[in-house]
């Protein structure tokens, strides 16, 4: 894997506000941090925009909620176009702690709100609360979410991870992992250490099980 300066492994991870997996991934990601030398890049994917084309048939509801689904996504890429993708991360930990943590999935009423007082607390204009509603940011969303995908097909979904610059062909890629609650400490280097083992070998694509479990926040 290249390193940067600081000796640190940059690893990138694409995703979706709204999803649960990769809010728990996230935080997965930020304990591994502490136990191993990667240094953590946060970037948008959208699961609107991944299932927008793949079924003609749904219904108003669902197409519906897809599209409210951009919601979210639309608020980081307005902040990250003002301030840079470094407040991705911050941004996301507010915006995630509410909906998941907290349970405002519960009620897509209260995503806005959600979304202005996150951005109040994270130390962010709450104004760009509007960009929820506008197609401003869009092709910047789906070119982000087309560099995560790209690396992994399109037979998954958020989150993607990274692993290296792949500026000289050694970057490694996968999806996931999908697991609940995130493992700490020392559990959730053993995790990455195992993830690095098998995506690193050549030919290797899956791994999976039925999930049995919801996913769990602390």
């Amino acid at each position: 894997m290249t390193e940067r300066s600081s000796g640190r492994v940059p690893v990138s991870l694409w995703f979706d506000p709204l999803c649960p997996w990769a809010w728990l991934t996230s935080r997965w990601l930020l304990e591994v941090e502490r136990v191993r030398p990667v240094e953590p890049r946060f970037h948008l994917m959208s699961l609107s925009v991944l299932n927008e084309n793949k079924n003609e048939n749904l219904t108003a509801e669902r197409r519906a909620r897809l599209a409210g689904g951009m919601a979210p996504v639309r608020v980081l890429a307005a902040a990250a176009a003002r301030y840079g993708e470094a407040v991705l991360a911050p941004l996301y930990t507010e915006i995630g702690t509410r909906l998941h943590n907290q349970g405002g999935l519960k009620d897509r009423s209260q995503v806005p709100a959600i979304l202005r007082d996150s951005l109040t607390a994270a130390g962010f204009d709450p104004v760009l609360t509007e960009a929820a509603g506008s197609t401003e940011f869009d092709a910047e969303i789906r070119r982000s979410h087309g560099e995560g995908i790209g690396l992994v097909g399109e037979e998954v979904g958020t989150p993607v991870i990274a692993v290296g610059t792949g500026g000289d062909g050694d970057r490694i890629a996968f999806f996931g992992p999908v697991v609940t609650p995130a493992p700490k400490g020392e559990a959730a280097g053993r995790l990455w250490d195992g993830l690095l083992l098998v995506a690193g070998t050549d030919g290797f694509f899956e791994v999976k099980r039925t999930r049995t479990r919801r996913p769990t926040f602390d």
